[in-house]
Parts: C-alpha cells; structure tokens; sequence
C-alpha cells in the first residue's frame, strides 16, 4: 500500500460570507487567534506526513501564495534583533522550494471539481483532501488519525461526525453499510439530502483520503445537487465497483470556520487553550456574560 504524502487543498473560493474582508484578503489567511485558517491545515498535514502539498486556487489568491513564501528581510531583522522565538514562528510558515503546487480552477464548479484540477498533480497515488474552513481542534490531528486508520484499510476513507437531523440537509451523510465504532464501512452517499430523507446522521467533514480511482471517476462525474461537480458522487461510484469506502468518527472538536458564527467559535476556543492568553480572556468573557445578565 502507498503512503499518502500528497494533499490538495481546495482555496478557490471567493468567501463572499465574510465581506467585505475578503474583498482584499483570501479567507484562508484571515487570522484564527494570531495564525491563518490555512496554517492550521497545513500543521495537520504535516503531522500526518504530507510531504507535497497542492493548492488549488483562482484570481485573487496572491496573498495566500506569498503567505508560504520566505521572507528575508523579516527574518534579517528579527535575528538581528535577537527575537529567536518570533523567528523561529515564523520560519514555520515557510514551504521548501517544490513542495507547493498551484493550479487554478477557472470556474466555481464544487468541490469535486476543485479535486479534479489537481489530478495530474496526484498521479497514481492516494491523496488526501483538507478543506481549511473546517478547523479541527485535537489531541491527534485528525488527519493524522485518518491515515493509521488508512494504513489498516485502504481504499477511500472520509472524516465523519454526528450532526443534528435538521441539519443533514447541509452535508454529504453516509449510509452505513457496518458500524465498527470510530470506523464505519459505507454502502452509499447522499449529498445534501432533502429534509427527513436522510439515511443517518453521520455526515463528511472536510478531510479525505482518495485513491486513484477517484479522481478518475470525476472524469466522468455529471453536475450533481446544487449545480456542482461533487466530490461524493465520485467517492460513491467507488462502493458499487470496489466496496472499499469508509467513515472514521475522528476524535476532536470541528469547527465550521466558512460560517462567521462558527468562526467566532474556534476564536473564543483556540483563545481559552493558549495559556498566555486564556486568563486575561477568560476574565473579559465572564465580564462580558455579567454584564449581559444586568442588562435582561
């Protein structure tokens, strides 16, 4: 079996739910407490041993580009300010010289498009897929929980998580074939069910590991619900042929960093774990909460 050691990571989007941010600034590299969305991506890609790593972009995304770039003269300053630690952050920010891929998706056609661009990037290996909005806050990374549960199994494996049922309509819910605990095998895939017509509650999140096949299969892919080209009709194509497709219940808490709610969300929880910060913060909340309590 193959290492996984390629990811894409789909940033073509315009994020038009945080204007006017995103007017100037890629969504990906809005700041979750004081580091991108797509940094937090990244680390979890490297813990997990991605090696190579693809963006797929459009127009726009120059900033996200330099964002990985090495800067010398930041780097010439804070060493000759004796600033180690400032340094040492951000030299974790740089990506080595041909291990970042960009390809542009020209047209807004879905997720499953956004993959397909990448293809002849992946060649005949298994990749993994990360969707930055989806920040997921673990002891274990969850991609890297994904691919020890990959190197036992194969095949194609999505991370998965139990949502309330009148909100199944919002994700991609699987129809579980075996339930073996944190891993489930799939017998099919729904995208975006109608109210009510959903077979479980277990839905995709944004972390994958595709083979091949898959890719492949969005060759051929027609546009499916809401116009788009989607990654789970091809990942569905594969139960019928092959079989081999599963659901891991990762451990961890997702946050749904594409919604501004969900992204004020991860700020107040990354906030709370930095241990510089989470006194002062966890003060001003509970003022906050006090203040609200007087004022009903």
């Amino acid at each position: 079996m193959k290492k996984v050691t390629k990811a894409i990571f789909p940033v073509a989007g315009l994020g038009t739910r945080f204007l006017p941010a995103t007017k100037s600034v890629p969504k990906e590299i809005m700041t979750l407490v004081d580091r991108p969305l797509i940094q937090y991506a990244i680390d979890e890609a490297r813990a997990a041993g991605i090696k190579e790593f693809i963006f797929v972009t459009s127009r726009g995304k120059g900033a996200l580009e330099d964002y990985f770039d090495h800067a010398p003269q930041l780097e010439a300053e804070l060493e000759a300010k004796g600033k180690a630690q400032l340094l040492d952050v951000l030299r974790d920010t740089n990506m080595d010289s041909g291990a970042v891929a960009y390809v542009r998706q020209h047209k807004a056609m879905g997720l499953g498009h956004a993959v397909w661009c990448a293809r002849r990037l992946v060649g005949d290996e298994p990749v993994a897929v990360l969707l930055p909005d989806d920040v997921i806050a673990a002891e274990t990374p969850c991609l890297k929980q994904m691919v020890e549960a990959y190197q036992e199994t194969g095949g194609n494996m999505v991370a998965a998580m139990e949502v309330p049922a009148d909100k199944t309509s919002s994700y991609g819910i699987l129809d579980v074939k075996e339930d073996m605990g944190h891993m489930v095998s799939v017998k099919g895939m729904v995208e975006k069910p109608e109210a009510g017509a959903a077979p479980s509650n277990l839905a995709v999140i944004g972390r994958y590991i595709l083979s091949p096949q898959v890719l492949d299969n969005l060759n051929a892919t027609q546009v499916g619900a809401g116009g788009e080209i989607q990654l789970t009709d091809a990942i569905a194509k594969e139960i019928g042929t092959e079989g081999n497709v599963y659901g891991y219940r990762f451990r961890g808490q997702r946050f749904d960093c594409g919604s501004k709610a969900g992204f004020l969300q991860a700020t107040v929880s990354f906030g709370l774990a930095r241990d510089e910060l989470k006194d002062e913060f966890s003060q001003f909340l509970t003022d906050i909460s006090n203040i609200n309590r007087a004022a009903e």
